[in-house]
């Protein structure tokens, strides 16, 4: 079980993307438009700067719902590997077998 405190961390995080998503992605594009004179981009670039860090979509993890663990995990399930294996033997997971030969 990951840290609590790592767990709502990463919540806060995702809740900033989605908040400043918009504007960074408005900034972005006039960063990377060559047409604009370059003081335009380099104040832009400059207005990137100054926003949270957290705020990035690539500063959140995908964690597993059940336990918060942030290493292999599948989106499809949300779940980490253990968590799926887990939730496939007990049958909750609708569609999943174990495999046996």
């Amino acid at each position: 079980m990951a840290k609590k405190g790592m767990i709502e961390k990463n919540k806060r995080r995702e809740k900033l993307a989605k908040q400043h998503a918009g504007k960074r992605a408005s900034l972005k594009a006039v960063v990377m438009n060559k047409d604009l004179s370059i003081e335009e981009r380099f104040a832009a670039t400059l207005k990137l700067a100054q926003m949270p860090r957290n705020g990035a979509e690539n500063r959140f993890r995908l964690r597993c719902e059940v336990s918060g663990r942030s290493r292999a995990n599948y989106r499809k399930f949300k779940v980490s590997r253990i968590a799926l294996r887990e939730l496939g033997n007990r049958g909750l997971i609708p569609g999943l077998v174990k495999s046996s030969w």
